[in-house]
């Protein structure tokens, strides 16, 4: 027997939305820097992750601007490469 799926929120799609669209445009880095655009955003996303709760509705929703001005600031074609630390 197959569980049934779970629907996602409103909020829950928009981050993985972005989520997706990070990976998406990483792609447009020189491949040796791909690898350290991914484990910036995961560990961009990981941060947040244990320690907001699903129904910090405004909490999520500035971390969402937030991250959407990062990505479009990173993907600039000015920037080559990033630094994790």
């Amino acid at each position: 027997m197959v569980a049934a799926a779970r629907r996602l929120s409103g909020l829950q799609k928009d981050v993985l939305h972005l989520y997706r669209d990070c990976l998406r445009a990483i792609k447009s880095k020189p491949k040796e820097a791909q690898p350290r655009f991914r484990a910036f955003a995961r560990k961009e996303f990981d941060r947040n992750i244990g320690t907001l709760k699903r129904t910090d509705v405004k909490a999520i929703e500035y971390l969402l601007r937030i991250g959407r001005r990062r990505m479009e600031q990173y993907m600039a074609p000015t920037v080559q490469d990033i630094s994790h630390q």
